[in-house]
């Protein structure tokens, strides 16, 4: 049994500690952008070097793998194929997952692009027959070849026709991940166009939206967890609370600071999620493998996200690295909604 399924089904029996706290790296960045998906290298100063190429893309990835301490390493079904013939995931107890399909407000990291002006729309590449398989028809009982696992998002805009045609299209998904034996997890993004509510309504708005899209959905077909946006600690609680069987993730939106990344850690376990999805918090980071082992610490209640951006910089010292931002910069929150309401309103 693979590190994530053992976590998974402690959390599912009620016998969750915090070491079952479920870490991955989204490294799938390359389905929603081009040249720029990959990152770049950092100049001795610390600064934005050049971008990587996508060999050293798949050797930052190799890297974390082989540090052992996410759970979960998604990237895209090319990339995938690229790890495996290099034997990346053998003998490892990290899972490799993809992403399934790609929706158009994912497409923000093309060049040029307008795509993400206009609500959302379903979109899907991954065939799930060849990844599950290797073959392009489904093989039920044959072995994994790639892998049994992807991630699936939806984005809902309050916009009833792309809204039905992205339910009508995680219905066609759910169909062929069954008839594939293909587990899943479902991401839900906020509204990628403007609409007019506030912090609270907008977390009421996505959980109802989260909850009415899986009512219909059966035990067999329903995700193995969610990955959606931290709208606040009274948003998470009330979802993570309303039903016991639903595991809840949070997904880690931009960069920010090192403290914005373990302070995102911190409360959603506070408040009830069980998994943590950053792709551009690790990505991004000065060093990728340090800010992963700092994220464990805090998730394990063994640091607070303060001493963890402490600690954090002390790493980069060792390694001979530049922190990009000063120790007392990289301390400060800047993200809105791991800040208290109270402060937004008098901000």
């Amino acid at each position: 049994m693979l590190r994530l399924d053992q976590k998974l089904q402690n959390i599912r029996a009620g016998r969750y500690r915090r070491s079952d706290f479920i870490i991955a790296d989204a490294k799938d960045s390359d389905m929603g952008s081009g040249v720029g998906g990959t990152g770049f290298l950092r100049n001795p100063d610390g600064t934005q070097g050049r971008r990587r190429t996508r060999q050293e893309f798949l050797d930052a990835i190799q890297e974390i793998i082989r540090q052992d301490v996410v759970d979960i390493m998604l990237v895209s079904v090319s990339n995938l194929d690229e790890l495996q013939a290099r034997g990346a995931f053998e003998g490892s107890a990290v899972k490799p997952a993809i992403r399934a399909n790609e929706t158009t407000d994912c497409w923000g990291g093309v060049r040029h692009q307008r795509y993400t002006q206009v609500p959302s729309l379903p979109f899907r590449t991954a065939d799930l027959s060849r990844v599950r398989y290797g073959s392009s028809v489904p093989q039920p009982g044959a072995a994994v070849t790639g892998t049994d696992l992807g991630l699936y998002s939806v984005t809902f805009n309050n916009d009833l026709a792309a809204d039905v045609a992205s339910l009508e299209a995680f219905a066609a998904f759910r169909r062929e991940a069954a008839a594939n034996e293909f587990r899943y997890f479902y991401e839900v993004f906020n509204p990628n166009v403007p609409l007019d509510l506030d912090r609270k309504a907008l977390g009421q708005y996505m959980n109802d939206c989260i909850l009415r899209s899986l009512a219909g959905v059966s035990r067999e077909d329903r995700p193995e967890f969610l990955k959606i946006v931290y709208n606040g600690p009274e948003a998470l609680e009330e979802l993570a609370s309303f039903d016991s069987t639903l595991v809840v993730g949070v997904l880690g939106g931009g960069a920010g600071t090192a403290r914005d990344t373990f302070e995102l850690v911190a409360q959603a376990e506070r408040y009830g999620a069980r998994v943590a999805l950053f792709g551009r918090k690790i990505n991004l980071a000065e060093s990728p493998l340090a800010m992963v082992a700092m994220m464990r610490e805090v998730a394990d209640g063994a640091l607070t996200p303060d001493e963890a951006v402490r600690a954090y910089h002390g790493e980069l010292g060792k390694a001979g690295l530049v922190a990009v931002r000063s120790l007392e910069d990289d301390r400060t929150i800047t993200e809105a909604n791991l800040k208290p309401a109270a402060t937004l309103r008098a901000a």
